[in-house]
């Protein structure tokens, strides 16, 4: 099933609750004590920061990366991302959620700036759903629209990396021209932000866009993921390894360890920091 999109300050509820849950059942059924809620705590935080990842937004890096919840990055002064309304017109969006301007730390904050990529079947062009449910498209004249249910040859474009600019792309429609931005020419703080086109017949700066991504979708991520999973180590493993009760900072530290590959090393640090503490 596919999980609803998610954006910065949105509340995640359903790990605490079922924290929360197992907190309630563990204390009427065992009797459990303060560290039994502790161990649980830290297990629900550790969930937690799985799922922030999960929901995170990363850059695509390869055209193979390109699947999924995408946010198109545009070329713009004030850094913007190609959204459409629920009429289908499709226009340049300021983009709210990002950090010091900078378009690798961009993430949607507006469902219209989100499109759903995916490869034309039996080929190796891409199709762009909007959140509305219908398709991107650029007409013979470079307008772009998103009012198509179906996909013909207008809704189809190649995702081609730009060679001198690694992790930028080109969106090219069938008829070999690109999307672009047109800059405002108006001097006003209040102008219209850049107008849109799909009618650029090379590649410029303004046809070189960056392609942002939920991490759960993008492939070498969804492996590391999967390496993560093996890497977990439960509480109870970690102190039987230290060969004492462990406090919440160096239960975080040996899992943290224990994903990055540095886990005895770290371990080690414990063991010789818990003979210092008996002798010191």
């Amino acid at each position: 099933m596919v999980k609803p999109l998610t954006f910065k300050g949105d509340k995640k509820t359903k790990k605490r609750k079922r924290a929360a849950a197992e907190l309630h059942d563990d204390n009427d059924d065992n009797g459990a004590g303060e560290s039994s809620r502790k161990q649980l705590v830290a297990r629900a935080n550790d969930d937690n920061e799985d799922q922030a990842q999960d929901d995170s937004w990363v850059s695509a890096d390869a055209v193979t990366d390109v699947i999924g919840p995408v946010m198109i990055v545009l070329p713009t002064d004030k850094p913007s991302a190609l959204a459409c309304d629920p009429s289908g017109k499709v226009f340049a969006l300021p983009i709210e959620n990002i950090v010091d301007d900078n378009p690798t730390s961009a993430e949607p904050h507006d469902v219209r700036q989100v499109w759903v990529a995916n490869r034309v079947a039996g080929t190796g062009n891409f199709r762009f759903k909007g959140h509305h449910g219908r398709y991107l498209a650029c007409d013979k004249i470079g307008l772009l629209s998103a009012t198509s249910e179906a996909v013909s040859p207008l809704e189809s474009f190649n995702l081609i990396a730009t060679a001198d600019t690694p992790g930028t792309f080109q969106i090219q429609s069938l008829r070999d021209t690109f999307i672009t931005i047109k800059p405002s020419t108006s001097s006003k703080p209040n102008a219209p932000p850049a107008d849109v086109r799909g009618d650029a017949d090379g590649i410029t700066f303004n046809t070189t866009l960056r392609i942002r991504m939920q991490a759960r979708f993008k492939p070498r991520i969804r492996t590391s993921k999967e390496e993560r999973e093996k890497s977990k180590i439960s509480r109870r493993e970690l102190e039987d390894a230290a060969g004492r009760r462990l406090d919440e900072d160096e239960v975080r530290v040996l899992k943290r360890a224990k994903r990055e590959g540095d886990y005895h090393e770290r371990l080690l640090e414990i063991k010789v920091k818990n003979k210092h503490d008996k002798f010191g």
